[in-house]
């Protein structure tokens, strides 16, 4: 499972996640996303956030195979 997939995945379910201006707003490309498989059909997102030039924290979310929707992590 790659980023692009996933992207193509949410169109529907989560059509602004990854649109060009969110990611411009929180200065994020697809080339920073990470993926981790947690189970056979769920695999965990992460990519930094950046303010002004610094680390603000980290956008995760969980995405789900069976429903093609990214979920919220605790």
């Amino acid at each position: 499972m790659d980023i692009k997939t996933i992207k193509h995945l949410t169109q529907e379910t989560q059509p602004y996640f990854f649109d060009e201006k969110t990611m411009q707003f929180f200065n994020q490309k697809l080339s920073d996303f990470t993926i981790e498989q947690l189970t056979s059909t769920t695999y965990l997102i992460s990519a930094p956030t950046y303010w002004d030039g610094h680390l603000m924290g980290y956008t995760k979310r969980v995405f789900n195979t069976e429903t093609n929707d990214l979920e919220q992590t605790d």
